[in-house]
């Protein structure tokens, strides 16, 4: 698979590079960035970190402060888009459907079928041009992301488990088949049955058991303006109750859902994932 590298800093003893390759599942260039620690012996662990709507590869690069953290622990991060873009790739005017907002599943209706196919680009295309690039350990893979993106790595680490051994996320769509943003996005990719969205509803999937004994941490600040809306943590902390998950919810009081409250505490993540890789 052929990456091309656009562009490359160094920061914090590493390198970021920011590349672009063809992807097989969208049918389109896409991009992503790639931190890699300095100083590394042999692949490295590695942590895929999905962004929230309207962002980009670029989002969390330049504003979540986490390439010191990652320097420290020995960690690698590959943070994706969020959608396929382009021309003759589907969109829509509203910032919650289309481009930027890809939310992390195939789509299966029309307009977004044929590009629209983000969990098989994570789990694959992604994975594929990130290690057959980069010195990361497929071995010591983990996953964590914010809002749209908190829902895709929760939802993707419980649909493929033998990809992701790690697992956490920012102020997460607990359940998107129970708030607006999923609700809309759901029934535009996948269609009118709804019991194919319970597939990609995290808190379903745990309440089911499919996160039984495993570790998961997500944090959430109280001042989120979608707390009560979108997002619904308490969904998810009564999901681990009832499927058995260890799930660790912090709530953080004061706190919006901004990338202030990502930097403020994107070291506690990259160190319990790096702890357990």
């Amino acid at each position: 698979m052929s990456v091309e590298i656009l562009q490359q800093h160094k920061v914090h003893g590493g390198t970021l590079s920011y590349v672009r390759h063809q992807s097989a599942a969208t049918g389109t260039p896409m991009r992503f960035s790639v931190f890699m620690p300095g100083g590394a012996q042999g692949p490295v662990p590695y942590l895929v970190w999905l962004s929230g709507l309207t962002c980009t590869e670029d989002n969390f690069t330049t504003k979540a402060g986490a390439y010191a953290y990652a320097a420290k622990a020995g960690v690698a991060i590959v943070a994706p888009d969020t959608s396929p873009r382009g021309e003759g790739v589907a969109d829509d005017p509203a910032y919650d459907l289309g481009q930027g907002a890809g939310f992390y599943v195939d789509a299966v209706q029309a307009p977004w079928a044929p590009h629209f196919r983000m969990e098989s680009y994570v789990a694959a295309d992604l994975i594929a041009a990130a290690e057959g690039t980069f010195a990361l350990d497929g071995g010591r893979r983990g996953i964590f992301g914010h809002s749209m993106g908190g829902h895709g790595a929760l939802t993707l680490a419980l649909r493929h488990p033998q990809l992701f051994r790690t697992v956490s996320a920012f102020a997460p769509i607990a359940s998107p088949t129970r708030c607006p943003w999923g609700r809309k996005a759901l029934g535009a990719y996948l269609g009118e049955d709804e019991a194919a969205w319970a597939a990609h509803d995290s808190a379903l999937l745990i309440a089911a058991g499919q996160a039984r004994g495993r570790e998961i941490l997500v944090d959430q600040g109280g001042a989120d303006s979608f707390l009560a809306e979108q997002l619904k943590p308490e969904l998810l902390q009564a999901a681990a109750a009832e499927g058995g998950a260890a799930l660790t919810l912090r709530m953080q009081e004061g706190y919006d859902h901004s990338y202030f409250f990502i930097t403020s505490f994107i070291g506690d993540h990259v160190a319990w994932h790096a702890a357990r890789l």
